[in-house]
């Protein structure tokens, strides 16, 4: 499959979201970010709120150099990142990243 790489290491990792948001059950590998931590951000939009179940998703900002963030790297197409996008709400920005295993992947940040 042609296609880009996206990281996840919140709600779109579960399957009933990339079902809602793609269509399908992607597949991809076990990765990390070095150089970055995790928190929590509330959800309001109810788009995401249905989908995801949760009211509370994990958000990603730059950490020190002991911070990792463990998560799964999903090959997926041009047009489910584009979905992506869609399903991401105004706290989360998408920026390009190089994972541990040295592949380049997009991530969802804290905007």
């Amino acid at each position: 499959m042609t296609g880009e790489l996206l990281f996840s290491y919140g709600t779109l990792q579960q399957e009933e979201v990339q079902r809602a948001s793609f269509g399908r059950t992607l597949t991809g590998m076990r990765d990390a970010l070095p150089g970055w931590r995790q928190e929590l951000v509330e959800i309001t939009d109810p788009d995401v709120l249905a989908k995801s179940g949760e009211r509370f998703h994990p958000i990603i900002l730059p950490g020190g150099a002991a911070d990792q963030v463990e998560g799964m790297a999903f090959e997926i197409t041009p047009a489910e990142l584009a979905a992506a996008d869609r399903y991401e709400v105004a706290d989360y920005k998408r920026v390009a990243v190089t994972l541990a295993s040295g592949r380049n992947a997009w991530v969802y940040v804290k905007a």
